[in-house]
Parts: structure tokens; C-alpha cells; sequence
């Protein structure tokens, strides 16, 4: 049978920029003083052919994957952790939105008060802010292999926990507990970086992020499934039944941390510590990569958006089903069937708004993959309105679904933008602005869904007024060399400026930039081969104006 050359999220190879400069070549459009060709041209593209043979998958010159085959299963190391990493993902969704769909029984049992309800909503998004932070140095520093396994089994023992709560602060503290194990999205994300080349990083990072935020649309009806099982096969009440189904999410956490344990791999040479050993990887300073991140104004400007795109969905997950079960009367299950359509659409949502983002890239650069981030969050925004003013059950899930294309298409363009602005501090600025998600989870629903003067349509409704807000800072960001939405870059400034400002002199001496300025080299085509030509016209402008002046000087 013919080897298939399509990616799995539907972008051939050869529209994508899935070749990188091989190692010792010419720096040339990099220093700018050169003219510049770059890895637009044929010269330049290369694709490095004797280890593609050997990882069973083309690779750039860093052994990272310019194709995403994620049909390839067996193909290690690239293919594999990208699967171990999305199931480790998908499995903390799971536990933590397990309690959503069930909240009519377990409020019952448990005598919950409103405010109980929205609190434990909270503290299940809350915890984990801090723990994505913390996730993002584990992973500069040990890995993402050892970050996502040792976290999903730390957090078993609470998921386990669940079923004997008594309480409200029980139930609140495990679902606080249980949240930690969102910072897996960290691991996540930093894995698809390391593994991936630029080309498909955007397609990469937002499918096995979305399909890591399926779980929680799966677990909307899986878990209400669970409970009738127990409550219909085994003959358990509804107040014991919903203890038991936690049982299923709780050893589903073991498993997949062996599984990122046993079958995971760090980076495609190998793992972190192995790579420490044969001094192929240099470690740095924890201070340092913190002090580089948060220095980075983008990196805030990133923890906004994403807490107005992915904390709308943490917020959306766990007030749908209740919300459908109330305002329109529905059974228990059809509630939770109808809510996970919510969820359902990470299946492939996300994973067109990292496409749309490397599409736009390919032509615009990273200018391209700013409008793309404005346009997914400002839809995003305008249909959460219009889903706050719908009256019939027919009107809401139709909104819904519209809503939450767009909610997932605007993570998806958010983290086809979070590779590029430091590599660095890159796992640092992933845990702040995953953690960004999980901050604005806490404030949509205490400004919106706790407040008694306004109902959960109404809450809706001026959520999605404040997302289109929110959606007017995206211009605001700027690279250097290569611009933001409105404004082109300096065509001086180059990408080796850029990322090579993170280092001092010595570090630079000491190599401990080498890789940084690696992925500068491979990251020009983020100039935009629409924008290529004009650049180049203002390289030769200035070098004739320089020597116009050189000669009238003489």
C-alpha cells in the first residue's frame, strides 16, 4: 500500500514549512545582512533523510516531526508520546468534570447549597493555576515524561477519595484536589513542541490538546451512563451509585501514568536525564527561565486571551448540564448527552484553529497567526452572547454548538503562538498561560454564575460581551522581526536578536544557547512569504542608503 502523505488533520507536507536547515548551513537571512532566500526556497528546505529512515517519519535537521501521522501508532518516539500525552490529558478532563453531570444526585445526597455548588466549580479550576506554573518548570528542568505520569498518580488517590465524602467541604477539597491534574495540559503542550517541527506545531498542539479536552465532553455522558449501570444492572442506589462510578476515572489516572511512564519519550533523542548524561543537553537555571518568561510581556498578554477562550470552556463544563437539566426540564442523561456536545467538539475543533493558525502562517507569517487568534476569540464571544438569549431547547444547542467551535478554535490559535515567545522559558510561559485558562474559569464563574442579581442566562450572555473585549488586546502583541496584527516588523531585526536576547555573553560562550538559536534559524518562515518580498525591498533600501551616505561622506 502507498505510505499516506497527508497529515492526519488534513494538511499535505507539502504546504506546510515541514523542512528545516540542516545543522553548520549558512546563516543567511537570519543576520539580515545578507540577502535573503531562507527556507522558502528549495535550496534551503531539507528535510534530514537518513534519520527520517530511521524514526520512520520525515525530520528536520533537530529530529523533530514535520508530519503529524497520528495514525501511526507504533511509530516511536514522536507518534507514541503524542498519544500517551493527549490520553494522560483526555484522563484528567475525565476526573475532573466527572462531578458535573451528576450534580442533581450528588447535591441531593450531600445537601449542596447553591454556593456550594459553585464553589467546588471553582476550586476544581482553581488549584490547578498554581500546579500548570509549577508543571512548566518540571518540564524545563526533568521532562514532560516524569511531569505527566508522577501527576496523574499523585492525583488518583483523591479521585478514589470522592466516593467517601460525606460533606460539602469534602466534596469541595477533592474536587480541588482532583483539578491539580489539569497541569497534565502543560506536559501536554511542551511535549508536541519538543517533538514537532514549526510546520505542524499549531496542528500538533491543538489537536492533542483538544482531543485531551474531549474528556470533558465524553465524561458529560459517560458518567450519568455509569451511574445507571450501577444503579440498574447492580442494583446500587443512586446515592451509592454515584460514588462507585468514581472508581472508573480513578484508576484510569494509574494506568495512564504508567503508560507515559513506561511508553512516553521525552524529546526525540531521547529522554532528559539520558540526554544530561551524554551532555547533549545542558541544564539551566530555574530562576533564570522564570525571570526570561515573566519578563516577556507577550507571555501576560497570552495568560489573558487563553483565560477568556479555555476558561470559558472550564466554566461551560461545568454549568451546561445543570443549566440544561433546570431551564429546560430535561432528564438527567439527555442532559448530560446534550452538554457533552459541548465537549464533543474538541474532536476536531481545536485542531482547525491550530491548522487555521500554521494556513495563515504559511502565507502571513506570525501576523497571520495574530488575526487568526482575533477572529476565533471575537466569534467566540458574539455567539456565547447570542447563546445567553435563546429560549427553546432547539435554539440553545444550535448556538452551543457554534460557540463551542469557535471556544476551541481560539485555543488551538492561541497555542499555535505560545512555541514562539521564548524558547527559552518555552515550558515556563506554557504553565502561565495554561494556568491563565484556569484562572479565568475561576473568574467567569464567580463574576457571572455566582452573583444572585443575575441568572445563568444572563451570565452567558455578558460573558461572551467581555470575551469580544478581551479579543481587542491581541493587537497588542509584537514580535521584532516579525510584527503584530496592524504593524510589519523592522526588517533589521532578526529572529537570532530575538531569542539570542535571552542569554547573556557567557551563557552564549558556554552553549547553553545553542538550541535557542537553532530554532531561530528554523523559525523564519514566521516572516510570512506574502511580507518576504517587501522585507527585502527595505534590506536593499537601507543598504543603498547606507552606502549613498558612505559615498558622500568619502
Amino acid at each position: 500500500m502507498a505510505e499516506m502523505t497527508e497529515t492526519a488533520v488534513g494538511i499535505p507536507p507539502e504546504l506546510a514549512f515541514e523542512q528545516d536547515l540542516e545543522e553548520g548551513e549558512s546563516m543567511r537571512g537570519v543576520t539580515g545582512k545578507e540577502p535573503v532566500q531562507g527556507v522558502f526556497s528549495d535550496a534551503a528546505t531539507k528535510i534530514d533523510e537518513e534519520a527520517s529512515k530511521k524514526f520512520g517519519i520525515k525530520v528536520d535537521s533537530e529530529h523533530r516531526a514535520t508530519q503529524l501521522l497520528v495514525w501511526k501508532f507504533w511509530q516511536h518516539p514522536h507518534t507514541v508520546s503524542f498519544w500517551v500525552s493527549t490520553l494522560g490529558f483526555f484522563v484528567s478532563f475525565l476526573s475532573t468534570f466527572a462531578a458535573a453531570p451528576l450534580l442533581p444526585v450528588i447535591r441531593d445526597n450531600l445537601n449542596l447549597t447553591k454556593s456550594d455548588l459553585v464553589n467546588s466549580g471553582i476550586a476544581a479550576v482553581t488549584g490547578t493555576i498554581g500546579a500548570r506554573v509549577i508543571m512548566g518548570s518540571v518540564c524545563d528542568l526533568v521532562g514532560p515524561r516524569y511531569g505527566m505520569s508522577i501527576l496523574l498518580m499523585m492525583t488518583a488517590p483523591f479521585v478514589y477519595g470522592m466516593a467517601g465524602v460525606t460533606n460539602a467541604a469534602g466534596f469541595i477539597a477533592c474536587r480541588c484536589f482532583i483539578g491539580l491534574s489539569l497541569a497534565a495540559f502543560v506536559a501536554n503542550q511542551f511535549w508536541a513542541t519538543l517533538m514537532f517541527n514549526r510546520a505542524v506545531v499549531g496542528a500538533a498542539n491543538a489537536t492533542s490538546g483538544g482531543w485531551g479536552n474531549l474528556g470533558g465532553g465524553v465524561t458529560q455522558f459517560l458518567m450519568p451512563l455509569f451511574l445507571l449501570f450501577f444503579t440498574n444492572v447492580a442494583g446500587a442506589t443512586k446515592f451509592q451509585a454515584w460514588r462507585w462510578v468514581y472508581f472508573i476515572p480513578g484508576t484510569a489516572h494509574i494506568l495512564t501514568g504508567l503508560l507515559a511512564l513506561i511508553f512516553g519519550q521525552d524529546a526525540p533523542d531521547g529522554n532528559y536525564t539520558a540526554l544530561k548524561k551524554k551532555k547533549a543537553m545542558m541544564t539551566d537555571k530555574v530562576w533564570k527561565i522564570y525571570w526570561v518568561g515573566c519578563a516577556n510581556y507577550r507571555m501576560w498578554i497570552g495568560v489573558l486571551l487563553y483565560a477568556f477562550c479555555f476558561g470559558v470552556e472550564l466554566t461551560i463544563n461545568n454549568i451546561l448540564a445543570t443549566y440544561f437539566f433546570d431551564r429546560f426540564e430535561l432528564d438527567l442523561s439527555i442532559a448530560g448527552l446534550v452538554a457533552s456536545a459541548f465537549g464533543m467538539m474538541n474532536l476536531f475543533a481545536r485542531s482547525v484553529g491550530g491548522i487555521m493558525s500554521d494556513t495563515s502562517a504559511r502565507f502571513f507569517g506570525m501576523r497571520g497567526r495574530l488575526w487568526i487568534l482575533w477572529l476565533t476569540l471575537s466569534l467566540e464571544g458574539a455567539f456565547c452572547a447570542v447563546l445567553g438569549t435563546m429560549d427553546t431547547l432547539a435554539s440553545a444547542i444550535v448556538v452551543m454548538i457554534i460557540f463551542s467551535f469557535w471556544v476551541q478554535a481560539s485555543e488551538g490559535a492561541t497555542y499555535g503562538i505560545v512555541p514562539f515567545i521564548s524558547r527559552r522559558a518555552l515550558g515556563v510561559v506554557s504553565g502561565f498561560i495554561g494556568a491563565g485558562g484556569n484562572a479565568g474559569s475561576s473568574i467567569t464563574q464567580a463574576a457571572f454564575f455566582t452573583p444572585d442579581s443575575l441568572t445563568t442566562q444572563e451570565g452567558i450572555k455578558w460573558m461572551g460581551v467581555t470575551i469580544v473585549g478581551v479579543a481587542l488586546f491581541t493587537p497588542l502583541i509584537h514580535f521584532p522581526m516579525w510584527g503584530s496584527m496592524f504593524f510589519p516588523g523592522n526588517p533589521k531585526a532578526t529572529e537570532e536578536d530575538y531569542y539570542g536576547s535571552e542569554y547573556n555573553e557567557e551563557e552564549h560562550k558556554s552553549g547553553l544557547s545553542a538550541n535557542a538559536l537553532k530554532f531561530a534559524e528554523t523559525s523564519q518562515p514566521e516572516r510570512g512569504s506574502f511580507f518576504e518580498k517587501s522585507r527585502s525591498k527595505a534590506l536593499d533600501k537601507a543598504a543603498s542608503e547606507t552606502a549613498a551616505r558612505g559615498e558622500e561622506e568619502a
